[in-house]
């Protein structure tokens, strides 16, 4: 049986999720959240110490989830080639484009805070995705010269993240005219396979000598 307090705190959550999914993290108000989730505001204060406590909270839901089913471990990659490691990345980092519901609300969070971070937002990302981007980073340094320096090699590997990025956020408008793509498994093997020859043929471009 759910206690309570428990089936406040999971409320709370539930309606913060789908408002900061379609409002944003400063559009969405405590107010709309607590009347969304039938629940007082003092409710959000207790369980989650204000709107940056609870935004906090459903980033750490959303990352969880989204690495757990995109995410890889450092042994499995090591026992790759550097090609199909980047693919393999590449791969999982399209992978919520065949998600639904919960997992769509969360891609839609990131997308607001790609287009306007929020200080909560880096102040995540920089306890929590570090060794998601350590293991992206290691990737890409496989295909540049052992001196490159790191600042260059992270910016190759955001590069990286960007080129899949821009489909998953902007998934339903590619579904619509005038792009019309059908969004499914064969469609993502080919989206694949398309940014993996891209990503090598820019890697050896931006490592081959100068004339």
């Amino acid at each position: 049986m759910v206690r309570p307090a428990q089936y406040t705190r999971h409320a709370i959550i539930k309606a913060a999720v789908d408002l900061f999914a379609e409002k944003g993290f400063e559009a969405a108000s405590v107010r709309d959240i607590v009347t969304k989730a039938r629940v007082n505001q003092a409710a959000v204060n207790y369980h989650f110490r204000g709107k940056n406590g609870l935004y906090v909270e459903v980033l750490k839901i959303a990352f969880e989830k989204l690495t757990d089913r995109v995410g890889f471990s450092s042994k499995e990659l090591r026992s790759l080639s550097r090609e199909d490691a980047l693919r393999s990345f590449i791969a999982r980092q399209l992978c919520p484009l065949l998600f639904r519901d919960e997992m769509s609300r969360y891609i839609r969070m990131f997308a607001w805070e790609s287009s306007h971070p929020t200080k909560v937002f880096r102040k995540f990302l920089a306890t929590n995705a570090t060794s998601y981007l350590t293991a992206a980073t290691d990737i890409v340094r496989q295909f540049l010269p052992p001196d490159t320096p790191k600042r260059t090699v992270v910016c190759v590997t955001i590069w990286l993240m960007g080129q899949c990025s821009i489909f998953v956020r902007s998934r339903e408008l590619f579904a619509q005219e005038p792009f019309s793509m059908t969004i499914d498994g064969p469609f993502l093997d080919e989206l694949t396979e398309l940014i993996t020859r891209l990503a090598i043929g820019g890697l050896q471009q931006a490592t081959a000598p100068t004339l």
